[in-house]
């Protein structure tokens, strides 16, 4: 029963997608950012308070660099979205399980032999999906999709070494919204800034509301289900943002594609199997 909260959070997280998508044609990347961090930031902020959680942290350069890595993936995923078929995009985004796993072996842990195999898995599916018959345009929001996974792997790491140092959660959100506001309002400066009106407003809105709300489910799951079990369930994502891509925009993807998608899938829950168990959560899309 418990694991029905990770499959609600695949769907907000997909609603999430969708939101930024269709944002997307009216705000520029950097714009929906900026307004998906810093309506989290109000939010967490509050959260904070009403926990009386204390902001002071002894811990203030892991906080600083996981908020800038995690806002550059959050950037990389969202402009990723804008240029790709939705389940490219957050298929892209999720091989940063792969890429945790890649961290966590040149952070000393030595990697089994499934770590191995999940990960020739995974690049062989990235290389599949990233084959040269892809148009100019999206081959650029595939390198996107692609470094967005990256750099979410290294924020999860990071997020992995201030919860072994005791940082409470709520602590390195907020951080990592704050950093992620600041990041985006310096961007701003050099772009463009388009007026908000009620349909792109409400869009923007849906675009934090739906990723606080996924963030939420996806702690409940986490905590109360095998980690397995929820990694796994985690990838419906790509099921939901793939119906909503054929809803929505009548996109297709050919059968490499989603053989691709598949070996991607599989590699990711892999990973998480046979890499070692850490208080890892996601927190950029």
């Amino acid at each position: 029963m418990q694991s029905l909260w990770m499959l609600l959070a695949s769907l907000l997280f997909a609603c999430m997608g969708v939101c930024v998508k269709l944002a997307a044609a009216s705000h520029s990347a950097e714009e929906i950012v900026f307004y998906r961090s810093v309506l989290s930031l109000i939010a967490m902020f509050a959260l904070v308070r009403l926990r009386r959680v204390s902001l002071r942290t002894p811990h203030w350069r892991w906080q600083i660099s996981r908020g800038a890595v995690g806002f550059a993936a959050l950037f990389a995923y969202f402009w990723a979205i804008t240029l790709l078929p939705l389940a490219a995009a957050v298929t892209l985004n999720y091989t940063s399980a792969i890429f945790l796993a890649i961290y966590l072996a040149f952070s000393g842990q030595r990697p089994t032999a499934g770590v191995f195999g999940a990960l020739a898995l995974g690049l062989a599916g990235v290389g599949l999906l990233l084959r040269p018959t892809w148009g100019a345009d999206q081959l650029l929001g595939a390198l996107l999709g692609l470094a967005s996974g990256a750099l979410a792997g290294m924020a999860y790491f990071s997020v992995r070494e201030l919860g072994q140092r005791g940082e409470p959660e709520t602590r390195t959100v907020f951080y990592f919204s704050l950093v992620s506001s600041l990041g985006a309002t310096c961007w701003l400066a050099w772009s463009e800034l388009h007026p908000v009106d009620l349909r792109s407003g409400s869009l923007l809105f849906g675009v934090a509301a739906f990723a606080t709300a996924a963030q939420l489910a996806m702690t409940r799951a986490y905590a109360a289900s095998r980690t397995l079990l929820a990694a796994a369930l985690a990838y419906s994502t790509v099921v939901f943002a793939s119906l909503f891509g054929i809803v929505f925009w009548h996109e297709t993807l050919d059968r490499w594609s989603w053989l691709a998608i598949g070996l991607i899938i599989l590699s990711g829950v892999a990973a998480t199997h046979f890499s070692p168990p850490a208080p890892v959560r996601r927190s950029s899309a």
